[in-house]
C-alpha cells in the first residue's frame, strides 16, 4: 500500500506534538525554568519534525515487514 505525502505531514505534525510537550516537561524538570524549557522544546519540535518527515518517506520506500496485495484485496 503506498500513502501519499501529506499523510507523513499530518503524522509528522502529530507525533511531534506529542514528543514537544514531553520534552518541554522534561526540560522544565531539569532546568527548573519554563522560558528555558519552551526554548527548548521549539527549538527540537523544528528539528525533529524535518527529521521525523523525511525518516518516514524513506521507509515508504523500503518493503521491509510488507505483505504485497493479493488478488483478493480490494478497496472501496
Amino acid at each position: 500500500m503506498h500513502e501519499k505525502a501529506y499523510r507523513s505531514v499530518i503524522k509528522t505534525i502529530s507525533w511531534r506534538t506529542l514528543g514537544t510537550l514531553d520534552t518541554v516537561l522534561i526540560s522544565y524538570i531539569i532546568t527548573g525554568s519554563f522560558a528555558m524549557a519552551a526554548s527548548i522544546g521549539s527549538i527540537e519540535l523544528v528539528t525533529k519534525m524535518i527529521l521525523y518527515y523525511f525518516h518516514e518517506r524513506a521507509w515508504n520506500k523500503i518493503n521491509i515487514g510488507r505483505i504485497p496485495p493479493t488478488q483478493h484485496n480490494y478497496q472501496i
